[in-house]
Formats: C-alpha cells, sequence, structure tokens
C-alpha cells in the first residue's frame, strides 16, 4: 500500500475512532475494549498484528493507577514493561479517549527520520505500534478529592528503544 493510501485509511480510521470515543456507542464498549480497540486499528494500519489482553499487565496497571489515586500525578511506574499514561480533570473520562489521543500521536511521527515534529510528543504512539509488542494490559482509577482520571496502559514486551524503529 503505497504511503498516500496509508495516510487516507489511517485517517478515515482515527476519525471513526474518534466518533467513537465520544459517542453513545462508547458507553456500550467494555472498558478493556475501549482501551484496545483505537490502540489495535492504529497497529492494523501499520500492519502490525493486534495487541492481546494480558491479566498480569492488567493487575500492574491497576496496582499503579491505585497508587496515583491519592494524587494524580502524572508520573510513570518506571517498571519492567512499556507504558502509556493520561490524566484528565473530571471524573468523565473514558478509556476510549485517552487511547485516541495517544493513538492521535501518529501525526508527529515521522517514519523516515525515525523522530517526532519538533516540541511533539509521539512516544505514546510509537509504543503502541511497537513490532516486537504484543501484550497490553490497562487500568482507570478516579483520583480522590475530584483531582481527575489517571488511566494507564503497560506493554510487553516493552518498545521505544533509541535508534530502532517501531516497525
Amino acid at each position: 500500500m503505497d504511503s498516500a493510501r496509508l495516510r487516507t485509511s489511517y485517517g478515515t480510521t482515527f476519525v471513526l475512532l474518534l466518533l467513537l470515543s465520544t459517542t453513545q456507542a462508547a458507553k456500550s464498549l467494555s472498558q478493556v475494549n475501549q482501551f484496545m480497540a483505537p490502540q489495535n486499528a492504529a497497529r492494523i494500519a501499520v500492519r502490525m498484528r493486534p495487541l492481546v489482553w494480558d491479566a498480569k499487565l492488567a493487575r500492574y496497571a491497576k496496582w499503579y493507577a491505585n497508587q496515583r489515586r491519592k494524587d494524580c500525578a502524572l508520573t510513570h511506574s518506571n517498571g519492567p514493561y512499556g507504558e502509556n499514561i493520561f490524566w484528565g480533570s473530571g471524573k468523565g473520562w473514558k478509556p476510549s479517549q485517552a487511547a485516541v489521543a495517544w493513538v492521535s500521536e501518529r501525526k508527529w511521527y515521522d517514519y523516515r527520520s525515525n523522530s517526532c515534529a519538533g516540541g511533539q510528543v509521539c512516544g505514546h504512539y510509537t509504543q503502541i505500534v511497537w513490532r516486537r509488542t504484543k501484550r497490553i494490559g490497562c487500568a482507570k482509577v478516579v483520583c480522590d478529592g475530584k483531582r481527575g482520571v489517571f488511566m494507564t496502559c503497560n506493554y510487553d514486551p516493552p518498545g521505544n528503544y533509541i535508534g530502532q524503529k517501531p516497525y
């Protein structure tokens, strides 16, 4: 598939996922599917196999999310897995919105140079589409004191190795 068609295909997928994440349809999806659907769509768009939900990773993600419940700090766990984290104010955030936010970094990633556009972040996206990553586990907590929502996804094997392309 040429790059123009891939971008069009990816763009269409992204728009559909964005609509899904902000409509009534998102409410009917399980939390697991809300985390996974946008991320697996991003992987399929670059011809990577979908991630598989892993209970061990989900337990780790839940354990770490619970550590952030009191302060809602946007801080990584520094654990053994790849990790994406998200924070949003208020309590109405859905897992699909966190996943779509990470996937949307695709627009800042340049495959040829294997880098993000100047001043932009794209490492959440590259972790999602990392070729060797096979498993995912995620969690969401509403933080104490109305501080917002903290979400995390953990990936195994981890990705984002300096000097290596994700796919």
